[in-house]
């Protein structure tokens, strides 16, 4: 597999493919997703489904094909993603009378059912998420990452007030910092976005940033308050206790599959994936030694210690493959990102024990087969936690506070640099044209102070500093 060092790019188009995550679909841009890639978005899925239904919301679902005239109801909206927008023209052998667009998100749509199931101040909030596909079609695709169809789930809420918007617009955050950290072992940042990022028809948009272990930023979660813009152009009304008819303020938010290409990139190394235990499909693979009558006394034992440690909760796997040796098996699992290895022989089996290899580890413990599902369960809390504080001290070591030019554009080349920023889109061209850097947020937890634009030397904008770097 090529280093990290020697082509980022390169190692994750490789890893992606040869854990068998993905293939490529017919269509350029589109990826099939593999059983084995399937289920650590399945498992992200699950946790993130719980906390949204926890937190009030109902599952529903909207059509795939939206009407072209809804799309320009709201023209910041329609602007912002006309370049991405496919469009379908025909149906049923003729010409449409009205083109459709194929879902890029779903403000328009479910704006429209809003209007029709809110009429007053009782129906508020009214709280909705959907999982589903959208397509955007993108110039340079990368799978996980920006791929012309993609999964996410996207939540839309609608209020009687700004101040109930605004707080449902940073629960959701909260939602996406929590299950980066918890589950994913990605130590990202809380913020808002600058004007020249925000999301398109949005009023403010906050964002979850997670660096990659080449130094980029990817944005992992999004949460917006529309405010009455969406509210406004699709009629979404209700009659306050007073009697008088209000426009109702708007939220939308979400997480996507590209959480699973930064679990990769956060975590991977030159050997291939690292894979977190709470999003791993196979927590333990226990590989069977021996050939012959010493692989069939083997085999039973190692699937009575796979199904105690399934019913301690532990997601096992008994690699039973006889055409391939030990060793490729340990390669293969290890370039997996399988947490834990467990090998087990006649030798071990007689000792009472299995060989216990870790992801990240160096060398070969004992592990007792009478204790081996609460040591497990141990290693492998163990193992997640050590993952964040590895991902957090990468970012650390990656990020600089900054205030002369050549400094920040020494700190981008490899990671991020804090520094303090005039607010203006133009202002932001510049400093992307020359380092190809962004603002990724300006922090939720930033300490007030006031300075001078790193690039044009206007007073800066927002009372903190912002984080700037390359992104995917």
């Amino acid at each position: 597999m090529t280093p990290q060092s020697e082509d980022f790019s390169a190692w994750y188009n490789e890893v992606v493919f040869k854990a068998e995550l993905v293939e490529r679909g017919p269509v350029r841009g589109t990826m099939v997703i593999r059983p084995y890639g399937y289920r650590i978005w399945e498992l992200l899925q699950a946790d993130m489904d719980r906390r949204i239904k926890e937190t009030g919301h109902d599952n529903a679902y909207f059509p795939l094909l939206i009407p072209e005239s809804y799309m320009q109801r709201e023209a910041e909206h329609v602007e912002g993603f006309s370049p991405e927008l496919a469009v379908v023209t025909h149906a049923g052998g003729k010409e449409l009378e009205e083109p459709l667009i194929i879902r890029p998100t779903s403000e328009t749509i479910i704006g429209e059912m809003m209007a029709k199931w809110i009429s007053s101040y009782r129906d508020l909030p009214l709280l909705l998420n959907q999982w589903a596909n959208v397509v955007r079609w993108e110039l340079r695709p990368r799978m996980w990452l920006r791929t012309t169809e993609f999964l996410w789930q996207e939540g839309h809420t609608a209020h009687a007030d700004e101040a109930d918007a605004m707080a449902e617009t940073l629960l959701a955050l909260d939602m996406y910092a929590r299950v980066a950290r918890d589950v994913a072992a990605m130590p990202v940042i809380e913020g808002e976005k600058t004007p020249g990022e925000r999301f398109a028809g949005a009023k403010r948009t906050f964002t979850v940033e997670g660096m990659m272990r080449d130094g980029r930023a990817l944005q992992s979660g999004t949460s917006h308050y529309m405010g009455e813009n969406f509210a406004r152009a699709f009629g979404i009304q209700y009659s306050a206790d007073s009697g008088e008819q209000r426009f109702c303020h708007t939220t939308s938010w979400g997480m996507s599959a590209r959480m699973v290409g930064g679990v990769i990139m956060t975590h991977g190394d030159d050997k291939g994936l690292v894979l977190p235990p709470r999003l791993a499909p196979y927590q333990v693979v226990i590989v069977p030694i021996g050939r012959g009558d010493q692989a069939s006394q083997v085999l039973a034992p190692a699937s009575e210690l796979a199904e105690r440690l399934r019913r301690a909760g532990i997601r096992t796997h008994v690699d039973t493959r006889e055409q391939l040796s030990p060793g490729f098996k340990f390669n293969d699992w290890e370039m997996r990102g399988v947490p834990i290895r467990l090998e087990l022989g006649p030798r071990d089996l007689a000792a009472g024990s299995a060989l216990m290899s870790p992801r990240l580890g160096d060398g070969k413990t004992p592990v007792s087969l009478d204790s081996a599902p609460a040591r497990l369960e141990f290693e492998l809390t163990s193992f997640q936690s050590m993952l964040l504080r590895r991902a957090t001290d990468f970012r650390d070591s990656h990020t600089a506070t900054v205030d002369m030019w050549e400094s920040f554009a020494e700190a981008v080349r490899t990671g991020w640099a804090i520094a303090f920023h005039c607010g203006q889109t133009d202002c932001e061209d510049d400093i992307k044209a020359a380092t190809s850097a962004t603002p990724r947020c300006i922090p939720a937890d930033g300490e007030p102070e006031e300075g001078i634009c790193i690039r044009c030397n206007a007073p800066s904008a927002y009372g903190k500093r912002v984080i700037f770097g390359r992104s995917y």
